[in-house]
């Protein structure tokens, strides 16, 4: 479910999980003046989801932060119960996600990690 340690695209997918945090801390005021949220339910959600994202990122060379990590592009798409704007990006970052991932492993099968 992971990266061989020592792959290049393991801070690549690291950045990308900070760039994370960054759309859902932007996706607050999303919900709460586009979509009407609350002010409580939308920061606990984007608030919740910035946390796993930054939980996954500072795991993410050990096994436990892969779950989290795919976890957390699945929390980005599910900001779009909230916010229909997040479907689409969650969607994105995700899309993004799975092909970072997709050349991490392709960089495995070569054998070309720490040559």
């Amino acid at each position: 479910m992971g990266l061989v340690p020592g792959n290049p695209m393991i801070r690549v997918l690291s950045l990308q999980l900070l760039f994370d945090v960054v759309v859902f801390g932007l996706a607050y005021p999303g919900m709460v003046i586009v979509s009407n949220v609350g002010a409580l339910p939308a920061g606990l959600a984007a608030g919740g989801a910035a946390v796993l994202a930054i939980a996954s990122a500072a795991t993410l060379r050990r096994p436990t932060g892969w779950p989290l990590a795919w976890a957390t592009q699945l929390s980005g798409i599910l900001l779009g119960l909230l916010t229909p704007m997040m479907y689409l990006v969650g969607a994105i970052f995700a899309l993004i996600w799975v092909m970072s991932f997709v050349l991490g492993r392709r960089i495995d099968r070569a054998g070309t990690v720490g040559a």
